[in-house]
């Protein structure tokens, strides 16, 4: 793992985009890049597609299962403005740590940092540090056609293709005064800009920490809503099991 410091954030970024293009697999002929399983039938096309842009709202771990798939399968990842981002939690949960770069406090220059990591990795994740322009957001699209990549931003992101948000969770392991989180249980949403809404229980890990799909007998065990949004009126839900 590769952590830029923010007064050379810019240098440094482009020095890794060589020695990248040197150690990066050759792109899939596809448009597709490889996700988890978990997370396949919330997505659009059920992979995320090099080029576009996806937006997660405030959950670093629905964030970190984004990337463990295509990072699993040899792609580079950089992550730039989420200081908070757990990369020890990030290797348990299946990202390859030899392959992600991550800029913690790019400052100011969050979006040009965000444009440079994208000539260099598969996916890459930011957060805005602002009002983004319509001019900017067309240009890093472009680039993104360009080199194939994908870009995740945590937060809003004009152009998302779709918007994952965890709407309920549940922890186990917790007792009366007693105990640690072991487990999360979570509704995610999929809000796709076509209008289709999405919604499935997940394991944010389990207690084994895996990535994985609930069961129906979980999900009524942890006293979830099944499948429940509320304060949505979509054109259609599905809801995947």
């Amino acid at each position: 793992m590769s952590t830029v410091p923010a007064a050379t954030d810019l240098d440094r970024v482009r020095a890794l985009q060589a020695r990248i293009a040197q150690m990066q697999r050759t792109r899939l002929d596809t448009t597709s890049l490889a996700t988890h399983s978990a997370l396949t039938k919330l997505l659009p096309g059920g992979a995320l597609q090099a080029g576009a842009a996806y937006s997660v709202a405030g959950s670093t771990t629905l964030l970190t299962a984004l990337l463990a798939g295509p990072s699993a399968d040899g792609a580079w990842c950089g992550i730039v403005g989420v200081p908070e981002f757990g990369a020890e939690a990030a290797g348990r949960l299946g990202v390859d740590l030899e392959r992600l770069v991550m800029v913690p406090q790019p400052g100011e220059h969050w979006l040009n940092v965000t444009a440079a990591l994208a000539d260099a990795v598969t996916v890459v994740v930011t957060r805005p540090g602002g009002r983004v322009a319509r001019a900017d957001v067309s240009r890093l699209a472009a680039r993104l056609r360009q080199r194939g990549a994908a870009l995740i931003a945590l937060g809003n992101w004009p152009g998302s293709v779709t918007t994952l948000t965890v709407t309920e969770s549940r922890w186990s392991g917790l007792g009366r005064g007693y105990g640690y989180p072991q487990a999360r249980i979570a509704t995610v949403v999929s809000n796709a800009a076509a209008g289709v809404i999405r919604s499935a229980q997940l394991w944010l890990p389990d207690d084994h920490e895996r990535l994985r799909q609930a069961t129906p007998q979980e999900v009524i065990a942890h006293g979830m809503g099944a499948h429940e949004i509320s304060g949505q009126q979509p054109r259609r839900l599905e809801a995947v099991s």
